[in-house]
């Protein structure tokens, strides 16, 4: 079976990520490399390489890997940054940081998927993760500023403690709209001023917290 799979991630690669424009090499590699299948149920391990997200639970999904891989390639990472993930999710956009960058600190707010996602990563030998349970939408100000910040889910606005953690010359990815569809949006920090450029749409679940959605407009 795992022959099956590294199979899948090769087209994968092939069929999805090359054809529509996804030129870095090394986020090519590893996303080649990482073993998606773990990372969801093992009943939906055949959908794992396919071109869409698949659900993780707690009505979370890993994203499909092209979306994934546009997200990586505009972080722009050289190995040595220190990263901020807002939302951790299954873990597999985790893994695909840590094997790109310094160090990675990712954050969720829902327990028992960071309880299972961190058992995987451990699992697959990732040692430069740190993980906390809190609202995302703050940041992580004991560890900033970060080189790069990946927000994994919608927000109606950047949230300003994640702007303020963003070191100059520092990149974040996040979706921005309204609760049903965004917009993929990479800001770079320069001195004083940000600059700001469209990925295109996308759809990502809500980014709740204090900065993002609140559960009551849910």
């Amino acid at each position: 079976m795992s022959h099956d799979f590294t199979i899948a991630r090769k087209r994968m690669v092939k069929n999805q990520l090359a054809p529509r424009g996804i030129k870095d090499e090394r986020v090519l590699q590893v996303m080649g490399k990482i073993p998606r299948h773990l990372f969801i149920e093992e009943a939906l391990a055949g959908e794992a390489y396919n071109d869409h997200p698949v659900p993780i639970g707690e009505k979370q999904t890993i994203s499909q890997p092209y979306i994934v891989a546009l997200m990586t390639e505009a972080l722009e990472l050289g190995g040595n940054e220190n990263t901020l993930e807002i939302g951790t999710g299954s873990g597999y956009q985790t893994a695909i940081l840590a094997e790109l960058s310094s160090k990675v600190y990712t954050i969720e707010r829902i327990k028992s998927l960071l309880v299972k996602a961190r058992k995987i990563l451990a699992q697959l030998g990732y040692n430069n993760i740190l993980f906390s349970a809190f609202d995302g939408t703050m940041g992580w100000s004991e560890y900033a500023p970060f080189d790069a910040i990946m927000v994994t889910a919608g927000a109606p606005s950047p949230p300003k403690p994640l702007i303020d953690q963003l070191a100059d010359n520092g990149r974040m990815i996040i979706p921005v709209g309204d609760r049903y569809t965004q917009e993929l949006i990479k800001i770079v920090r320069k001195g004083k001023s940000l600059e700001q450029k469209s990925l295109g749409g996308c759809r990502f679940v809500n980014l709740i917290g204090i900065h993002g959605w609140h559960d009551e407009e849910m």
